[in-house]
């Protein structure tokens, strides 16, 4: 892939100046994030780190990452409806890892007593990666899809003017007109939108469910404003408020503080650290409600990697998407190797593999929000001490993504401006809302590029790794 800005990385003057544009650039248009050391204040900001310069991203690919979001969004639907699927797919995982085990409890508990919700929003990011086969060629790779708190939609929304401010001080507005406009926030929030009105109160409120420590704020006041836009009523509350101030009443609408709410929009929820026993019981009380969660526990089930390794079984995607051979073939041709560490036969041998050629590999747990991947002579370790225990079936193995690096500038705050050899992952936002058996809104809602140094194998921007970026297609 050819580096469109060789000729500006060896310049260095203009480098410097562009770097100083570019962080003033980013605080005018709103990519900001608050403070590690005041996160939930706003009278301390600064910007969320960025690339200085577009990074390439072959156009074909991009195609196709969009081309077969929708075709995701309907698999992962499939799923969330599919209760045997689930039970059956995540048997092993749930009797070796307790979170997945108490969501499983909660999504049974609640369909034992009849689901109340009749809307269903599902918002989610699937993320690839730009693998380098044998002959150099580029293949698009998915690593995995986010199905609970995507993030990023808010402040990608904003970086492409970013960088087409820095490219035309480079003296290359041409390039700066070739940067594609970006609005996942707003996408996000028609989703969630549509889901209001489905709904049915006009007086009913839509409530982000946040953490306790909120630096990425701005990011979902990106998506806030958006429904402010519309004259939707938006509250933020954490599951502690939850607990003490929600409520149900008999028809099984969620009250919060006397106001009855239609969506709840978790940014939060999604690792084991987010909860204490408080919190579970808030979150049973929210997935007995009948207001539209996004996602519902069986839309975050569907988002685990024990899950996404059970999709690359043959015959798994026909039988979950039945009649739909194109979206198949279109999923397929995305999938990375993917393996089960289950107890038996078939699980040992793939152990003793990785063991043996560890740099081939990722060891995934059933965690989101980055930084939990396991590499090299880290994962080798790992997998030896549980290569004879049923622990091992809490992770899956998938093969190692190879991308080719190309030379860029990461902008953070207090950080030495100093060139990197960087790689780039490509999501892809998709949002759907589904009445009773009718899919009412299916769209790839935008994208979101992210890029890091190569010294780090994994973790996203929330972890403090990757940064914000902006694709320029070649």
């Amino acid at each position: 892939m050819a580096a469109p800005w060789a000729d500006v990385l060896r310049n260095e003057p203009a480098i410097q100046e562009a770097a100083s544009v570019a962080v003033d650039a980013a605080l005018l248009e709103g990519v900001l994030m608050r403070t590690a050391g005041e996160p939930n204040a706003s009278d301390v900001v600064n910007y969320a780190p960025f690339t200085l310069l577009p990074s390439a991203v072959p156009s074909a690919l991009f195609e196709q990452a969009y081309a077969v979001q929708q075709d995701f969004n309907l698999l992962v639907d499939a799923i969330s409806q599919n209760k045997e699927f689930l039970e059956h797919t995540l048997a092993s995982t749930i009797k070796v890892d307790d979170f997945t085990a108490r969501l499983f409890r909660i999504h049974m508990q609640v369909m034992e007593e009849g689901l109340a919700q009749s809307v269903f929003l599902g918002i989610n990011r699937s993320d690839y990666m730009f693998d380098c086969g044998v002959d150099g060629t580029p293949a698009l790779k998915q690593i995995e899809i986010n199905t609970i708190a995507a993030s990023f939609g808010g402040l990608t929304s904003r970086t492409a003017a970013v960088h087409g401010r820095v490219l035309k001080v480079l003296g290359k507005s041409k390039e700066a007109s070739h940067l594609l406009p970006n609005n996942p926030s707003k996408g996000l929030a028609l989703g969630i939108a549509k889901a209001w009105e489905l709904y049915g109160s006009q007086s009913a409120v839509v409530m982000f469910l946040v953490e306790e420590i909120q630096r990425n704020i701005f990011d979902q006041r990106c998506v806030e404003n958006e429904l402010w836009n519309r004259n939707i009523r938006v509250i933020r509350k954490r599951f502690r408020d939850v607990f003490e101030k929600g409520s149900l009443d008999d028809a099984k609408r969620l009250y919060m503080d006397g106001q009855e709410v239609a969506v709840v929009y978790y940014r939060e929820g999604y690792v084991p650290t987010n909860y204490d026993q408080q919190n579970w019981e808030a979150r049973l009380l929210l997935e007995r409600s009948r207001a539209v969660k996004c996602p519902d526990i069986a839309t975050q089930l569907a988002g685990t990697k024990k899950v996404q390794q059970e999709l690359s079984r043959p015959g798994t995607l026909e039988r979950l998407l039945p009649g739909r051979a194109e979206a198949v073939a279109r999923i397929r041709a995305t999938f990375a190797g993917l393996y089960s560490l289950d107890m038996g036969e078939e699980g040992d041998k793939i152990a003793a593999t990785a063991i043996a050629d560890p740099d081939r590999f990722v060891l995934k747990p059933q965690r989101e929000g980055g930084g939990n991947n396991l590499y090299g002579e880290e994962l080798r370790q790992v997998l030896e001490k549980i290569r004879d225990s049923p622990e091992r079936t809490s992770y899956i193995l998938m093969d190692k993504i190879k991308p080719q690096p190309a030379m860029n500038y990461l902008l953070r705050a207090h950080s030495p401006l100093q060139v990197s050899e960087c790689i780039s992952e490509l999501g892809i936002f998709g949002v759907y809302v589904r009445q009773g058996k009718e899919m009412v809104m299916n769209e790839a809602a935008g994208h979101l590029l992210r890029t890091k140094a190569i010294e780090h194998a994994d973790g996203g921007v929330a972890a403090g790794v990757a940064v914000l970026d902006t694709p320029y297609l070649v």
